[in-house]
């Protein structure tokens, strides 16, 4: 059995469009969505992202603003351009690029954000509203993971999930959303025991670890659903965290990387600006991009 490809490069370019035509649906009525991206310092990956972003944002209807600050800006001056973004009825969502310099404090700087303008879905007061149940903005890694995985199996209830991963960004959220959905969730990690024997059990394996080829093919239940959220760059170019030549002689389907879940992130940031937006003008979420 060779497992199926989920082709996330594609659900991402239909995801765009089905926000083009919301966005322009909005538009009719008035309101733009726009969206901030703040950048400090010179990280080259962070520049091709915030590159890609900005793009995007205009490509499907939106209002793209960026600021970009060196490198040794004071955390002072970015908290104020964040103060002022937070006032500005333009912008409905801010992403400050992540990571910052060290001389800045990431939660800080994080919680500065509007929970309501927060697109990244990574402020504490979304971070607990997603655990309690609550209208939340959601981070769009394991939102675009979540679209995947419906996308593929449909009802996910009653189904066992590991999640490898417990950082704030994926692992976390990415339990949460599963929780929603009624899975049987298990969150491992690099102290979990026996990981392997615990991987066999999972109808669903989410690996966001940062390791390359750390989930071996023998980890996989067979027909298992496998979402690679980890990008690497090894000698050979970028790979995922899960053994994929190994892994796809087991499971049922699996992202490649690239092209399975990096293209949702961006797409999942666009679906949260409209979705702030919607919500700042007191109208209903739109249809199908929220979890």
């Amino acid at each position: 059995m060779t497992a199926t490809l989920i082709d996330g490069k594609a659900f991402a370019a239909g995801l765009r469009a089905r926000i083009a035509a919301q966005t322009a649906a909005l538009k009719d009525r008035g309101i733009t969505p726009g969206l901030a991206v703040v950048l400090v310092g010179e990280d080259p990956a962070s520049q091709v992202y915030v590159r890609s972003k900005g793009r995007m944002t205009v490509e499907v209807g939106m209002n793209s603003y960026e600021h970009r600050l060196p490198a040794e800006t004071p955390e002072a001056e970015l908290l104020a351009l964040i103060a002022r973004l937070n006032e500005d009825p333009a912008v409905n969502g801010i992403l400050v690029q992540l990571p910052l310099p060290a001389h800045m404090d990431e939660a800080a700087v994080i919680n500065a954000i509007r929970p309501e303008k927060d697109v990244d879905g990574f402020h504490v007061l979304n971070a607990g509203r997603l655990a309690t149940g609550q209208k939340a903005m959601v981070p769009c890694t394991p939102l675009g993971c979540l679209m995947l995985l419906r996308d593929r199996l449909g009802d996910l209830s009653g189904k066992s999930a590991v999640v490898i991963g417990r950082s704030n960004i994926v692992g976390k959220p990415m339990a949460q959303l599963l929780l929603r959905d009624s899975c049987t969730v298990t969150i491992a990690h690099s102290r979990t025991q026996d990981l392997p024997a615990l991987c066999r059990g999972a109808d669903i394996l989410v690996a966001a670890v940062g390791r390359p080829h750390f989930v071996k093919g023998d980890w996989i239940k067979p027909g298992a659903t496998v979402i690679d959220v980890g990008i690497n760059r090894i000698d050979s170019g970028l790979v995922g965290d899960v053994d994929f030549a190994g892994a796809r002689q087991a499971a049922g389907a699996i992202t490649p990387v690239p092209g399975g879940v990096g293209p949702m992130t961006i797409a999942c940031l666009l679906a949260n600006t409209l979705t702030a937006t919607a919500r700042a003008n007191g109208l209903p979420d739109p249809e199908g991009l929220t979890p």
